[in-house]
């Protein structure tokens, strides 16, 4: 997309609100990330919108929010679009979040041999959770189990460091066993940090990847799903359609995790509360 070098101003002429916001500019930020990714913007997140999008304006070169999204609104470049979306996704998260639910995980692997596991974790962010899973496939059927781990997310830069595998030796929510066990120690320059090791990366398989296509090309059914903290996002209308194509995608029985805040109850007809935010596939 191309910028508009003629309206930027210097950084160093930059007031502390450096760019026209407006009400109407908010508006049109929920409609397209509504559209573009399903999220549902609430009102009152004006000061959030314009934190994580104005160093996307300085970056391209904009000084006010109206130019940028004319700019956005008439552009052909998919790249630039990913960049709208990255910025505007939420990620926290941490190693063993929620650990209930991998103590449950746990437990069903254990108690049901499934040949050919293939678990889907569709809020990837930068790793954690992905990795957690895979530790917890180690720990209850081997290191050389049948398993393939397929981790999605919206946000191409978060997907890129969960790649990379690599983590703060601080990092929340890994036991000191779990350090031991499925983790290298950097030396030297890469002192401080910590990667997880090869056995447990080659059961991951990460891909960019949008709820609101059209199209899902997942592969075979999935025995387990964990979509956690990411329905909080959507409206009713979209959590039904996204539950709907997630029941698509699922082996009958297949469990689906979901997030402390997420209430699937009025789906009945698609998923059974199993557990403390677990759902069944009906």
């Amino acid at each position: 997309m191309s910028a508009v070098p003629s309206l930027a101003r210097p950084e160093s002429q930059r007031p502390e609100t450096e760019f026209g916001f407006e009400t109407a500019d908010f508006e049109r930020i929920r409609k397209l990330i509504y559209q573009r990714a399903g999220i549902s913007l609430h009102a009152g997140k004006e000061a959030m919108v314009y934190s994580r999008l104005s160093r996307r304006l300085r970056e391209a070169g904009f000084n006010s929010f109206g130019h940028y999204l004319q700019a956005l609104e008439q552009t052909s470049d998919e790249l630039e679009w990913q960049e709208f979306i990255n910025c505007l996704t939420t990620n926290l998260t941490s190693f063993f979040r929620e650990e209930h639910h991998f103590a449950l995980l746990r437990d069903e692997l254990t108690a049901h041999k499934r040949p050919g596991l293939r678990i889907w974790c569709n809020a990837a962010s930068t790793g954690e959770e992905p990795y957690s899973l895979a530790m917890t496939v180690a720990e209850a059927l081997g290191d050389n189990a049948a398993c393939k781990i397929v981790c999605s997310d919206i946000d191409t830069k978060v997907l890129a460091a969960a790649e990379r595998a690599v983590y703060a030796v601080d990092a929340r929510g890994l036991s000191p066993e779990r350090l031991r066990r499925h983790v290298m120690r950097g030396t030297g320059a890469n002192s401080g940090f910590i990667r997880i090791r090869s056995e447990l990366r080659r059961l991951v398989e990460f891909r960019a990847f949008n709820l609101m296509d059209e199209r899902w090309s997942l592969g075979e059914p999935f025995d387990i799903v964990f979509c956690r903290n990411v329905m909080i996002y959507f409206d009713a209308p979209t959590q039904r359609r996204v539950l709907e194509r997630m029941h698509s995608v699922m082996k009958p029985g297949g469990l689906l995790f979901a997030g402390h805040s997420e209430n699937f109850s009025d789906s009945k007809d698609l998923f059974r509360l199993r557990g403390k935010t677990v759902y069944e596939r009906a």
